[in-house]
């Protein structure tokens, strides 16, 4: 019996300015991020779909340490695969060389386009315009990788996408230090492994898993909740149970000391409670849904325009 198919759009890519390699994918394919997409730090980023081999996921990682470019490395996993013809692949290497392969036996719409520090692959597509969708808007879009990537998916998506449908997606950063406390490079790593809207939902967990876990640079200026939107964030931290006292336009010491108690149940301790004020103040008006997750919303809004660490 074959495997089922990774019939999937992905992009793999490398940010040259923070030295992080990734890759965000979409699959009418339950969890398809454990399938899919291999990165290290040290190495670059693989993404292995079609007919997916997963061994040329660490397989090609190591090509790229011992100093093979990414089209290298490709031959090399190909030439030794009997069912090459049936595979994708898309390679991203540390030294800046992108390549990808898409094998003969690949289900119509099937297809790769390269960039410079990027190739977006597909197969089992709605359309050709999917691949050339997703890479306009990574060039186009103003933003850390893990923005760009999204940016990717979610352009893909909207001209066509998975002829299929939809079911799976998944966002696998790799920089070095960048993991839990430095450990290890795992700077991003989210999934969304079955639901009906997985690349909206892949970007509210990264959201989340941005404000909680990605240290961002101290802002030089902070703002402080006033009027309307200090009125709006107590009376949310009220609904949350943080905050006792009557929602007023005032935020006051009982509103901070809300805000501090809602920042120890979240995880949110990489940031201090001045700068999660101020990215309520600047994020607000901006931010979508209710309750923690509007909370969630505008702090990484209102967090945006400072680089990540």
């Amino acid at each position: 019996m074959s495997p089922p198919r990774t019939s999937t759009f992905s992009i793999v890519a490398r940010d040259p300015e923070n030295e992080a390699v990734g890759i965000a994918v979409q699959s009418k394919f339950v969890a398809v991020g454990s399938v899919v997409p291999f990165a290290s730090a040290d190495a670059g980023a693989v993404a292995t779909q079609s007919f997916a081999n997963v061994a040329y996921g660490p397989d090609g990682l190591d090509l790229l340490r011992e100093g093979r470019t990414a089209a290298e490395t490709i031959e090399a996993l190909t030439s030794a695969d009997e069912e090459a013809e049936t595979r994708q692949i898309g390679v991203v290497g540390r030294d800046g060389s992108v390549a990808a392969f898409t094998g003969e036996e690949c289900f119509d719409v099937a297809g790769d386009l390269q960039g410079e520090t990027y190739t977006v692959q597909g197969n089992i597509l709605e359309n050709e315009e999917t691949l050339a969708a997703m890479a306009e808007a990574y060039e186009s879009t103003a933003a850390g990788l893990p923005e760009r990537l999204l940016a990717a998916l979610h352009a893909g998506n909207d001209v066509g996408g998975d002829s299929r449908g939809e079911q799976g997606a998944a966002m696998y950063i790799a920089k070095a230090g960048g993991g839990y406390d430095g450990g290890n490079d795992r700077w991003v790593d989210v999934r969304v492994d079955d639901h009906d809207s997985p690349i909206e939902e892949l970007e509210r967990v990264f959201k989340l898993y941005d404000v909680t876990l990605l240290e961002r640079v101290e802002p030089e200026e902070t703002r402080s909740l006033s009027g309307e939107t200090a009125e709006a964030v107590l009376e949310t931290l009220a609904g949350l149970g943080f905050y006792e006292g009557t929602p007023r336009e005032e935020f006051g010491a009982a509103g901070h000391e809300a805000l501090e108690s809602f920042r120890g149940v979240n995880n949110f301790e990489n940031h201090s409670v001045p700068t999660l004020e101020d990215a309520l103040a600047r994020g607000w008006d901006e931010a979508s849904g209710a309750g923690e997750d509007r909370m969630v919303d505008a702090i990484w809004n209102g967090l945006s325009r400072l680089d990540r660490v």
